[in-house]
């Protein structure tokens, strides 16, 4: 029997990087797709790539369409998960979301960044974090009460704080950063990162042929980085770059030396790394003298890492590179879902990057 799956928001780029990936999944069924913008017209309709593929139909976000799913994948704006949640989880459906809604621990610093209540902070408190090679625990945890019966939440990392942390991870575990000194994060994120709606930042005409900062200072992945590397509060600076590609993020993490701490040769930076995701099969660890490319990685699930050390200002230099539709949202979700329902991890998720 397969895992009966369903995919709300699948019309948005990660909805069908989403139903891309579910279709060829060998473990679980996708039953059923929603847009209320696109219901009743098919997929292959909307994405062409899809012809013969699949003769699912899109429907409207309703109760009926999604009952009898094991799984709901959640590809929807942030706020809207908090409506929906609730009612699935109540009704016996694994969530796997997508959004930012369930991701901050504390509801205080979710409704000062989103400006919104959070509405269901009993589920937030059970939500597993979906960051599988930094918090593989919580997965864990959850897999067991959902295979016990019980329907669990997982709340997905973001693009941005997936490959910025797991990037930096390695040398602040370690002790290797100063301690409360300042991380500086530049990141490049492709347009699909936006979303499908275009804008004056994302439509073709004023995006392509150019580099743009936004947010900065204020990004709302800000404190869900934080959280993930247990940084307090002010001591990152994370500034968001949109450029000119589809799909790809690359994330330049600035962590000072601790003092008094010997100055590391690149080989040595570059094993911890490679000690530290020894048995993560979706993270490659580059050797010294290497560093991520997003190009590595297009079309997977996978995510590079690198590092390098700037002996001068002695300053640890970590990079990190990922689709953002894969990595960073629909190939990450897949990933923890696998993990819930007791499979490979891998599963259904190449490790193949688009060559060219």
């Amino acid at each position: 029997m397969k895992i009966k799956a369903g995919i709300v928001g699948a019309a948005g780029f990660a909805g069908a990087e989403l139903t891309r990936l579910l279709l060829r999944h060998p473990s679980f069924e996708l039953c059923a797709i929603t847009s209320d913008a696109l219901a009743g017209r098919a997929l292959a309709e909307v994405y062409p790539a899809f012809a013969g593929a699949s003769d699912l139909v899109f429907s409207k976000h309703d109760k009926s369409v999604l009952a009898d799913l094991d799984v709901a994948f959640l590809a929807v704006p942030h706020t809207a998960s908090l409506a929906m949640t609730p009612e699935l989880i109540a009704a016996g459906t694994t969530v796997v979301d997508l959004s930012a809604d369930y991701r901050l621990k504390d509801p205080a610093i979710y409704e000062k960044w989103y400006k919104v209540a959070h509405t269901s902070t009993d589920l937030l408190a059970k939500a597993a974090f979906g960051l599988p090679e930094l918090t593989g625990d919580e997965l864990a945890s959850a897999a067991a009460r959902r295979a016990a019966g019980e329907a669990v939440l997982v709340a997905c990392a973001g693009c941005y704080p997936t490959a910025t942390s797991l990037a930096a991870a390695p040398f602040l575990r370690a002790g290797l950063v100063e301690e409360g000194a300042t991380v500086i994060v530049d990141a490049l994120s492709g347009i699909t990162g936006a979303g499908k709606k275009a804008t004056e930042r994302t439509h073709f005409c004023f995006a392509n042929e150019s580099v743009e900062a936004y947010g900065v200072g204020t990004h709302r992945h800000t404190p869900e980085i934080s959280q993930i590397l247990g940084l307090a509060p002010g001591r990152l600076v994370f500034t968001p770059h949109l450029v000119p590609m589809n799909r790809g993020l690359l994330s330049t993490v600035k962590m000072p030396l601790a003092k008094g701490a010997d100055a590391p040769d690149p080989e040595e930076l570059a094993a911890i790394q490679q000690r530290f995701y020894a048995n993560s099969p979706l993270v490659e660890a580059l050797p010294a003298g290497k560093l991520p490319k997003t190009a590595s990685v297009a079309g997977t699930a996978r995510a590079q890492v690198g590092v390098a050390y700037h002996a001068e200002a002695r300053m640890i230099i970590a990079i990190g590179a990922i689709d953002n539709l894969g990595k960073g949202a629909a190939g990450q979700a897949v990933q923890c879902a696998n993990i819930i329902f007791g499979l490979d991890q891998t599963e259904g998720l190449t490790s193949l990057a688009v060559g060219v």
